[in-house]
């Protein structure tokens, strides 16, 4: 699993003890795990809903109870998650886009902008991940058509990376002040340390913002957006799949729905009777 999932399941677990002691007033120990029944985890999951957990969240929390029990040794009682329906990814313009690459570039300090716009264009131009994005590394230097990106499960696949992505990041690595050590973070903070994802969303949410867009407009859309102009474009299924490091084609479909919903939205707007 990755870092994230692994500290989202330990949480679980810990919220579930924490929960248990209370709920049935003594020490929580693997017998008492054993005793479990349906209701006491229907108990708990009422508890996350009251702290505000909609149903993709305790859906989440409970497959961190599932694989928690399940490492204890424990069957876990039989019962169903929260139905969660999937929404659709919801994918900027590309002139906001532009836009936005133009807003971020105007920073105190011109390496931090030429940094900033770097790492937008290779959300949208290659489709990666924030957290792909802020693992590479001077070894993908110099970068030529295609890089190799490591992504969830440390799978890697090959990316094509279009002109005007090379430049941005090599006009980057040329104005950037620290050291750029082979194994270490390609993109740095303004102290020097590695650049954090937060820095990259608070950067977008300035942009957003100032130019007007909407809150949905996040480093996150922006490998939507690649995703579904792409397959707007004529790109097909499989091939995209590979582009976006999906292990499932299922994880690639759901882009299906958003170019239908764009030709809907072109209907409605267009058609006189809509």
């Amino acid at each position: 699993m990755s870092a994230h999932t692994a500290r989202a399941y330990v949480a679980g677990a810990h919220r579930l003890i924490g929960f248990l002691g209370e709920h049935l007033g003594g020490a929580v120990d693997l017998s008492t795990l054993g005793r479990l029944t349906s209701g006491d985890l229907r108990a708990f999951l009422a508890k996350r809903r009251s702290d505000g957990l909609g149903n993709a969240g305790a859906a989440r929390e409970l497959s961190a109870v599932r694989g928690f029990l399940g490492f204890a040794g424990v069957d876990l009682p039989r019962m169903q998650g929260a139905r969660v329906k999937r929404g659709v990814p919801r994918p900027v313009a590309p002139g906001d886009i532009d836009a936005m690459v133009e807003d971020v570039s105007v920073a105190d300090a011109e390496w931090v902008g030429l940094r900033d716009v770097a790492v937008l264009l290779l959300l949208y131009g290659c489709g990666l991940r924030v957290g792909e994005a802020m693992a590479l590394t001077p070894a993908t230097l110099p970068i030529g058509d295609a890089m190799l990106v490591t992504g969830k499960r440390a799978k890697t696949r090959l990316v094509p990376v279009l002109a005007p992505v090379r430049e941005a990041v090599m006009a980057y690595v040329e104005a950037c002040p620290w050291p750029l050590v082979r194994d270490e973070p390609l993109f740095r903070g303004a102290k020097g340390g590695a650049l954090s994802a937060d820095i990259v969303r608070r950067a977008v949410r300035g942009a957003r913002g100032r130019l007007g867009l909407s809150e949905r407009t996040t480093p996150h859309a922006l490998r939507h957006s690649f995703a579904t102009h792409l397959l707007g474009r004529g790109a097909d299924l499989r091939s995209l799949q590979e582009l976006l490091g999906h292990a499932s084609l299922s994880s690639t479909q759901v882009y299906t729905a958003v170019d239908a919903a764009h030709l809907l939205d072109v209907y409605r707007n267009a058609h006189p009777r809509a």
